[in-house]
């Protein structure tokens, strides 16, 4: 049975065992509000000058796609940590960010990389000597939100204190630095350790929003987003428990 047979069976009897068991459909009717499966799954995509463009285009297109293909909306936004204005990425895109820096509004939070290498230019050493995104990761955690990154924006997770004692992982160059920093480094594309997931290497975007796809939204969301973007997710997913999902 190959991988995708797995998720296919996964979802139908996740989907069963669902409606069983709670019932959903009639106890919204009979309520009238939104259970959180049918709420959107909120996610904000951090920017800043020097940000890596597939780190930050791939989990926001898997993220948005996941919320056309699958029964839950999925709505998912650009933030600054100094607010709304014009970002310059890596290479020369320009993306007009018009969201206010607002975690506490968030389910996922995810943090992009880019620029870790290049230390007289803007990108992630940038962002850390400034010391204003980090501050404002510091302060971001909260129950409820799952805070991830991908590639190098480990880096600026850790330079926040979120990856401290917490399995993780990052571009195969900032590794030796994330350890050094107190990150248990796992040899994994995708490292799940509940509210903090991360992803090593700039392709990993798409892994890591694959992923969180299946985690929060179901297999069978996973599955119609691989198959639309004709990718199937590679590498190991490290996981600190066994999830059904």
């Amino acid at each position: 049975m190959d991988r995708r047979d797995v998720l296919r069976t996964a979802a139908t009897t996740v989907g069963a065992a669902t409606l069983a068991a709670t019932g959903i459909g009639t106890a919204t009717a009979a309520t009238g509000t939104a259970t959180p499966a049918q709420r959107a799954l909120r996610v904000h995509v951090v920017l800043f000058d020097g940000v890596e463009e597939l780190d930050f285009a791939a989990p926001y297109e898997v993220f948005s796609l996941a919320g056309r293909v699958g029964s839950r909306p999925v709505d998912v936004q650009y933030v600054t940590a100094t607010g709304p204005g014009t970002v310059h990425a890596a290479y020369g895109t320009e993306i007009r960010v018009r969201r206010r820096w607002a975690p506490h509004e968030a389910d996922v939070l995810v943090v992009p990389g880019g620029g870790y290498q290049r230390p007289d230019a803007p990108g992630v050493r940038a962002e850390i000597a400034r010391g204003t995104l980090p501050r404002a990761l510091a302060a971001a955690p909260r129950e409820g939100l799952t805070i991830t990154s991908v590639c190098t924006g480990a880096m600026l997770l850790s330079a926040a204190g979120i990856t401290r004692d917490r399995p993780c992982t990052t571009h195969h160059l900032a590794r030796p630095d994330l350890e050094a920093q107190g990150g248990i480094l796992k040899d994994a594309r995708v490292v799940d350790d509940g509210d903090l997931v991360t992803a090593g290497g700039i392709t990993s975007g798409l892994e890591l929003g694959l992923w969180m796809a299946r985690r929060e939204l179901g297999p069978e969301t996973a599955l119609k987003a691989e198959t639309a973007l004709e990718y199937e997710a590679r590498g190991t997913v490290w996981t600190r428990t066994p999830r059904t999902r």
